[in-house]
């Protein structure tokens, strides 16, 4: 008689999944769930912060194994360790064996209220101590499968973890760095004897002896150097690099970027907005509103913005808002004086106005030209502020970012997403942010100059201004197009899953597999 087979389910031994490591100096916000502190930490300079929470989300969202490496903030974090009493102090320290936090402890990060420091010299002293601590404590206790760093201030962790064999990515926001002398770097507690030929120096070294206090390592170039793979905050400022674009950029930097891109190891990820952008929510503004509700709620936000900066209240006045630093190395302020008499002269009888919301060394030169031509109602400049800030976006017709080079930028994007259409210089991520307007073909998001001087943007500027002529109901279409479409481009999930791909490429394997793996197995009863 023939034995009968049957299938039954044998459970698979589930492989681990892939620890990833993100080190940062600095986040926005953490999920709940993810440590014990994770709802008072929060220390912000930029968009990193805002790129490394929404990451950070998205990974633990997905049930990835992820870890996050901070300098421990204490005052940022608002943790006053003399009010805690023992049994507070004693969970405070331990952070929970299961905590995925993990903050980098020194002396020098506890009482500080930003981030970075406007001294040469400090902003050295705190790299060398978070990469102490992450080199010699938190890698060894994580021990993770994959380690992602950002910026100069993490540039000697790549070439440390190249020595444990563990993949690093170096995502690269922007090209400044600082250059140690590895005895500095020593003197520091960290042992970069063992991890020196990773490093990236001034000069070819002739050996570790003759290089430690003589030949000065390069912070950002070592990150790249020594990092498995690497990723700018934009597609074409890669290109940019790549191609030979803006001679600021140091040579060495450029040169191992484009190694880097020549050997498949470098993309472009777009930074995102942060999540608080969003005039449907926003309690900084007015009026709330979205795509479909916009042209009201914009003329209501218009006024109360106004009032506020002593512009002429007029809620058909076009407003040009400034949003970005003023800064003439890099974001263009110069242009908009040279031309900024002309252009309100010229469109007088429109009732044209420009906002300026910003802090820089710039700042006096608008003030110079509003009071030498009296354009009081017409011109308003003031110190930035965030609740100003974001009542500009919501009350402005028109963005201004002229900037020579741009790694990534974020008011452009801002701006589409309150209705507020950009006019950008057309270089890195504004290029990939911001198609030239064309009504009659229903395409493009804001308006575009290709030649970097005043004569573009006043160019740019004339032709918003023709947009801003066309009737009122021509606009509404075009702005309810632009709105929704920056709604569902400018996100971070999808900037997150960008990030999670190239983690997935690096590891060959994904982040996370599904809960319960069942394999069939025939067996004969």
């Amino acid at each position: 008689m023939a034995k009968a087979k049957a299938k039954i389910e044998v459970p698979v031994k589930k492989e681990r999944r892939p620890r990833i490591l993100i080190v940062t100096p600095e986040i926005t916000y953490l999920p709940t769930g993810m440590g014990n502190m994770a709802n008072k930490l929060t220390a912000k300079a930029g968009g990193l912060a805002d790129v490394s929470a929404s990451l950070v989300a998205a990974l633990f969202d997905r049930g990835a194994d992820v870890h996050v490496a901070l300098p421990h903030y204490r005052r940022m974090f608002h943790v006053d360790v003399g009010q805690l009493i023992n049994d507070e102090l004693r969970v405070y320290k331990s952070r929970l064996p299961d905590s995925r936090i993990h903050l980098a402890e020194d002396r020098c990060f506890y009482y500080r209220d930003t981030v970075y420091s406007n001294s040469q010299e400090e902003n050295p002293k705190l790299a060398l101590a978070f990469s102490r601590e992450i080199v010699n404590n938190i890698i060894p206790t994580v021990q993770p499968d994959l380690i992602h760093c950002n910026d100069w201030m993490t540039g000697l962790i790549p070439a440390a973890a190249r020595r444990m064999g563990i993949p690093c990515l170096f995502t690269v926001h922007n090209i400044h760095t600082h250059d140690l002398s590895l005895s500095r770097i020593e003197d520091a507690g960290i042992d970069a004897a063992e991890f020196w030929g990773n490093l990236f120096f001034k000069r070819p070294p002739l050996n570790y002896e003759e290089s430690r206090s003589t030949n000065l390592v390069d912070m950002q170039t070592s990150g790249v150097f020594a990092s498995h793979f690497i990723n700018t905050v934009s597609p074409t400022f890669l290109q940019e690099i790549v191609n030979g674009w803006h001679d600021f950029i140091p040579a060495q930097l450029r040169q191992e970027i484009r190694s880097k891109y020549k050997a498949g190891c470098a993309v472009g990820i777009l930074n995102a907005p942060d999540d608080a952008d969003n005039p449907e929510t926003d309690p900084l503004i007015k009026v709330k509103y979205n795509a479909e509700s916009h042209r009201e709620a914009k003329r209501v936000n218009k006024l109360s913005f106004q009032r506020k900066l002593g512009l002429e209240e007029n809620p058909d006045a076009p407003i040009f808002f400034w949003p970005s630093r003023l800064d003439p190395t890099q974001k263009g302020p110069q242009l908009l004086t040279h031309i900024l008499f002309r252009f309100l002269s010229r469109y007088w009888k429109e009732k044209a106005q420009i906002a300026v919301v910003a802090n820089g060394a710039f700042q006096k030169p608008f003030y110079d030209i509003l009071k030498q031509h009296e354009l009081y109602g017409r011109l308003a400049i003031c110190d930035f502020n965030q609740n100003l800030s974001k009542l500009g976006f919501a009350a402005s017709d028109f963005t201004l970012v002229p900037s020579l080079f741009e790694p990534c930028g974020l008011p452009q994007m801002v701006g589409q997403l309150y209705g507020s259409l950009p006019i950008v210089h057309d270089t890195g991520g504004l290029h990939d942010t911001v198609e030239h307007l064309d009504v009659d073909n229903n395409k493009g998001n804001g308006f575009s100059f290709k030649i970097y001087d005043s004569r573009g943007l006043d160019w740019a500027m004339d032709q918003a201004m023709a947009f801003y002529k066309r009737p009122a109901d021509e606009r509404e279409v075009q702005i309810k197009r632009i709105m929704e479409s920056g709604k569902k481009r400018y996100t971070h999930d999808v900037c997150a899953q960008a990030y999670i791909n190239i983690y997935e490429k690096m590891l060959d394997r994904p982040l996370v597999r599904a809960v319960e793996e069942h394999a069939e197995k025939e067996i004969t009863v």
